[in-house]
């Protein structure tokens, strides 16, 4: 799974020729621990990738995408926003919003 950060987030992210699911979380948010696997399944998949940004680390990418609390999930496709959801997911209900 990739770490996403101010530096690397336009190239990989922003710039990404795949959809890409990027989940907000803290390393003290308990709920974010419990869809840790989820997100490993799903980074085995090959038509997306899936990372994650420590909010707690990058505030300025917190402000920009207005995290409130999380886990909270946004799938970009070409460089947009496609969708977005909070708290704990089962893996086809992130599969749904990605494909969305």
């Amino acid at each position: 799974m990739l770490i996403f950060t101010s530096e690397n987030f336009e190239k990989e992210v922003l710039q990404s020729d795949k959809p890409v699911l990027v989940d907000f979380f803290a390393t003290w948010c308990g709920p974010c621990k419990a869809m840790h696997p989820v997100l490993e399944e799903l980074d085995l998949e090959e038509d997306f990738k899936v990372g994650q940004v420590d909010i707690d680390e990058y505030p300025k990418l917190v402000s920009k995408y207005r995290i409130m609390s999380v886990p909270f999930f946004i799938v970009f496709k070409n460089g947009e926003v496609a969708g977005k959801t909070i708290g704990v997911q089962s893996k086809e209900e992130l599969l749904a919003l990605i494909r969305g």
